[in-house]
């Protein structure tokens, strides 16, 4: 039996069995074709492209207006940065996608080889965007915005983040009651906090307990405070992996005279990391997606400049068509990201025995 008929035998007894099941089946299936033309004749056989008639050319046609992504894109991109330097703001975007992408080459799976590939694709979007050096005009993080913003926080928090959580994950772990116990409350304490929250005191209550010397910018003190939360629950899941190691293989290290180090650095990290491969690639999806939080504490990501896209001019009744743009940028990259764990889960047989 060849493979397309099994396909067509499975869908077969999977939904059209029994006549209630048959009926059932093809009432979803003429919806979502229904969805789906409805769509396809908004979005793009209705819509208005060009914005070179202004609000006017789309009271013309019935569907989507996406002239206003034509007029206002470079603001939702880039936000506030100033106009004739977007293309440093569109070049450190692109460095962090890219290290993104060489990220997931296997030949770039080391220690060593990711955190010099993270760390040199972060300070060149740092230099980039801040600029100051190399004949580049300096732009201030308080003018820093759009797309740029939101990779900046959260590949920050990643970088920051994930070293954090596993030292809180080995802390957690230790032989020692006491220091365990004391991770143990604070990790819990932190997870049981909203973001929001942790995000709000960073940015204001911590200007009115922390002397001037020490307070720093508004965006880091955030990005500390993000940090902190995506540790927390990221040791949790390294703690996890751990637990699902067999104890004797730290035992059999010992064993062998290895110290410590070598144990964690060695035996035992990397395949926590593979066998908390699933929830770990979930963490950067869920990072990813509450970067939009920060809008509430006055920063102007992706999302804060879609609203400023549609929110003055001619194009207030376009919030729509921006949202469903802003939503499709989220999508891609989460989307990307959910797509490469399941090839990794699949690659690395996570989970099967």
């Amino acid at each position: 039996m060849s493979s397309l008929t099994q396909k067509m035998e499975t869908i077969r007894n999977d939904y059209f069995s029994t006549r209630g099941n048959a009926v059932i089946s093809s009432v979803c299936i003429a919806l979502l074709l229904w969805i789906g033309w409805t769509l396809v004749d908004w979005g793009l056989l209705n819509a208005k492209f060009s914005a070179d008639e202004g609000i006017d050319g789309c009271r013309a046609v019935s569907g989507a207006c996406w002239a206003v992504i034509d007029a206002r894109a470079r603001l939702i991109f880039f936000g506030l940065y100033p106009y004739e330097e977007h293309w440093r703001s569109a070049l450190a975007c692109l460095a962090i996608i890219l290290v993104t992408v060489l990220s997931c080459i296997p030949c770039f799976w080391t220690t060593r080889r990711l955190a010099f590939l993270w760390l040199a694709g972060f300070a060149t979007f740092y230099v980039l965007m801040r600029g100051g050096v190399l004949g580049m005009t300096e732009v201030l993080e308080t003018e820093w915005g759009g797309l740029a913003l939101t990779l900046f926080i959260f590949s920050a928090v990643c970088i920051v983040g994930m070293p954090m959580a596993i030292v809180f994950a080995l802390l957690r772990r230790s032989q020692y009651t006491v220091i365990a116990t004391t991770m143990a409350l604070v990790i819990d304490g932190i997870r049981s906090l909203p973001l929001l929250s942790i995000m709000f005191t960073a940015a204001l209550v911590l200007t009115f307990v922390l002397p001037d010397w020490l307070q720093g910018d508004k965006l880091y003190r955030v990005i500390f405070g993000y940090s902190l939360f995506f540790a927390c629950y990221q040791a949790e899941i390294i703690r996890g992996g751990m637990q699902s190691l067999p104890a004797g293989q730290e035992e059999a290290a010992k064993a062998l005279g290895l110290n410590y180090f070598q144990r964690i650095s060695r035996i035992v990290l990397p395949q926590a990391f593979r066998n908390a491969l699933p929830p770990t690639i979930n963490q950067f999806v869920v990072t990813f997606k509450e970067t939009s939080l920060v809008t509430i504490v006055g920063f102007f990501d992706v999302l804060a400049s879609g609203n400023a896209a549609f929110s003055s001019g001619e194009w207030l009744t376009t919030y729509v068509e921006v949202y469903f743009f802003v939503a499709l940028i989220y999508f891609s990259f989460v989307f990307s990201l959910s797509r490469y764990g399941a090839y990794l889960e699949t690659r690395l047989r996570v989970g099967q025995h």
